[in-house]
């Protein structure tokens, strides 16, 4: 499976479900090598895993999951660092916090679960882990469909005036520690609202219980800190990644959308950029802004369907 010597599936704990966001998917804490993994999975067909962004978790694929559960076997994780899985201690290098090592919790949670080779769905930050699975472990994805984002080397090398202003959290989360870890903490709830409030939609894109499961999660100071190091972990040791695969590209067929109303539609030319990355890529803008699967649940699921079946 993974080349561990433990036996991972022994380990595999139940969690009891208290909501409905996911119905008939079972809850679990399944630990890998670095961190302990908490997701949901349901569904029969081929596996597919989804990866959420910042600052959510897997409750993000709520409104597409139980959908794509009547074709698939979906497994919806939250990352290292958040929701409720576990947030290792970071080094100064940010390792801990690398998308390579974010990448290989999924490969051994993936495998433990019995899934050897699987197709990606991700937003986000999820994407960005996912990108980084797909160069680093090639046999594991079938394919990939990517949300709302461009690939992270490429995103920095091209910043402009206006992406600047518009993701200004990238520049904040990235300062050293403890500074935007104290900032954030003094009100984590009115943080969390302005970042994901300030789009095209409002807060009206989230559902009132997965409002309250984000805000719930986010107000652990251990995810706010690793969440910044997710950041700092972008714009240092990933990038040094990026630039030792020598011009790699990810090989499996890739999606990439993203929202007409958003920011990676008004700074950046996504498809292009992602052909830099990878060899096969198709895309287009869906109507909304970043959070498409909250905005556009039947487009999402429909493009998804119609990609993965």
């Amino acid at each position: 499976m993974t080349g561990q010597s433990h036996d991972q599936n022994d380990a595999i704990t139940p969690v009891a479900v208290t909501d409905a966001l996911f119905p008939g998917f079972r809850m679990l804490d399944v630990p890998a090598a670095g961190a302990t993994i908490r997701l949901r999975t349901g569904g029969s067909g081929p596996p597919l895993l989804l990866l959420h962004g910042y600052p959510q978790t897997h409750v993000l694929w709520h409104r597409v999951a139980p959908r794509l559960a009547e074709r698939f076997t979906v497994v919806a994780a939250d990352l290292r660092g958040y929701g409720d899985s576990s947030k290792p201690q970071t080094t100064a290098d940010h390792a801990p916090y690398s998308k390579r090592a974010m990448a290989q919790d999924m490969v051994e949670a993936m495998a433990a679960l019995g899934h050897a080779r699987y197709s990606i769905a991700a937003h986000d930050r999820g994407a960005r882990v996912a990108h980084r699975l797909a160069l680093d472990h090639p046999q594991r994805v079938e394919r990939l469909a990517v949300l709302d984002i461009a690939p992270t080397r490429e995103m920095y090398r091209d910043t402009t005036d206006a992406f600047a202003r518009a993701y200004w959290h990238w520049f904040f989360l990235i300062q050293p520690a403890p500074l935007p870890e104290r900032m954030i903490g003094a009100d984590p709830d009115g943080y969390w609202l302005k970042k994901c409030g300030s789009g095209p939609g409002g807060l009206s894109v989230f559902s009132a219980e997965a409002l309250a499961e984000y805000l719930r999660c986010f107000r652990d100071p251990a995810a706010i800190h690793a969440s910044c190091e997710d950041y700092r972990a972008a714009a240092t040791i990933d990038i040094a990644h990026d630039d030792a695969d020598g011009g790699r590209k990810v090989d499996c067929p890739l999606l990439v959308l993203w929202g007409r109303d958003g920011v990676i539609e008004r700074c950046f030319d996504a498809l292009a950029l992602w052909r830099e990355r990878a060899s096969d890529v198709r895309g287009h803008a869906l109507p909304g802004g970043h959070y498409l699967a909250e905005e556009r649940p039947d487009e999402v699921a429909a493009e998804l369907e119609a990609f993965f079946g």
